[in-house]
């Protein structure tokens, strides 16, 4: 609803009430007496134009952005000289309409008098102000996750921004190293690139792929490397088919195979095996990357390294502590990276079936 609207419908309705109150506590201490009813709705409707004046003046002074020790007094001699004009109204209509005793306006009854319409006044100024202070911070709050998803979506942007010149880096290299020494197979490894290109290109619109998806491209680049690295390389990949729809960042499993070839397969003269595996339990994913070779003890303490610092980014990001990922040697020869990922929509179509 429009605040201005609401403004509206709280204070008459609000003043009403005020109205009715005010002549039903004149009716059960006296029969009921039109003229002082009808002073009391005209005593209502001069509040609320009063408040009305007040309301505007809070909004240019910007009372609502004032400390409390700024604001305090300001309501109370507000609400004082507020209540004081409505008790002279009073006064000034029974001087000249003769409406109560003459009595009844002796100094401690002008005193109460002014002691109620002023504590109306102050209980109106708190209404108002606790509401201004709840839509004010409700504001905030929004602008703030707004301005915190913007630098997310703009962190997450970088991050994949980076992934890609590294992993063409890599591409290119293997390329250039088949047109050297093997231009019977750089056609293959050109179309192997290309299939990656494309999916690199998907993934610059959108912040979360399928699994499968994934999967294709991470199949396409180990075949890519496997003309490159011949028997050096051997690579298993075992998906379940209920993971294969459960939605992951982009190029993150990518970039740990990368990342294992790299640093573990490539630095050894007999090559290796990878083997990538990806499970449901409990409505969690667990993807798992095995490879032949070691990771540095010193890296692994200081979280050195792109594909390591890259990967626990974008999980944080987008997961906070729901997400876990960790990467250790197994044996002497071997090296676990290991994501575990929340689980959203899970569908049953197979990725071995294409």
């Amino acid at each position: 609803m429009d605040r201005t609207r609401l403004y509206w419908i709280c204070q008459i309705s609000g003043w009403s009430f005020y109205a009715l109150i005010n002549i039903a506590f004149i009716t059960a201490f006296d029969s009921f007496n039109w003229q002082k009813s009808i002073l009391a709705i005209v005593l209502c409707g001069i509040g609320l134009w009063l408040t009305n004046l007040y309301h505007n003046y809070i909004k240019r002074k910007n009372w609502v952005e004032l400390s409390l020790k700024k604001l305090i007094p300001r309501i109370f001699i507000a609400s004082i000289v507020i209540g004081i004009t409505l008790f002279l109204f009073l006064l000034v209509s029974n001087l000249i309409f003769g409406i109560y005793e003459p009595i009844r306006f002796k100094l401690a009854s002008v005193l109460i008098g002014i002691f109620n319409y002023s504590s109306v006044m102050l209980l109106w100024s708190l209404i108002y102000l606790s509401f201004n202070y709840f839509e004010n911070y409700k504001k905030a709050e929004i602008e703030s996750l707004i301005w915190e998803n913007a630098v997310k979506e703009f962190e997450l942007r970088t991050l994949r921004a980076q992934l890609n010149p590294h992993f063409m880096f890599n591409a290119l290299n293997s390329i250039r190293a088949l047109i050297k020494d093997e231009p019977s197979n750089a056609q293959t490894a050109v179309t192997k690139l290309s299939n990656i290109l494309r999916y690199s290109l998907k993934i610059e619109r959108t912040e979360m792929v399928p699994l499968e998806e994934e999967m294709r491209a991470v199949a396409d680049y180990l075949a890519l490397e496997k003309i490159r690295f011949e028997e050096r390389l051997k690579y298993i990949l075992k998906v379940d088919p209920q993971s294969e729809r459960i939605e992951i960042p982009p190029m993150m499993v990518q970039t740990l195979v990368e990342n294992g070839i790299k640093h573990g397969l490539s630095q050894s003269t007999k090559g290796g095996v990878i083997t990538i595996e990806s499970v449901v339990e409990d409505s969690t994913l667990h993807i798992k990357i095995k490879n032949t070779g070691q990771i540095d003890s010193n890296e692994l303490k200081v979280s050195t390294g792109f594909g390591i610092n890259n990967t626990k980014h974008r999980l944080s990001l987008l997961y906070g502590e729901k997400a876990l990922f960790t990467i250790s040697n197994q044996n002497e020869n071997e090296v676990l990276a290991e994501l575990v990922i929340p689980t959203g929509g899970i569908k049953n179509e197979s990725f071995n079936s294409r």
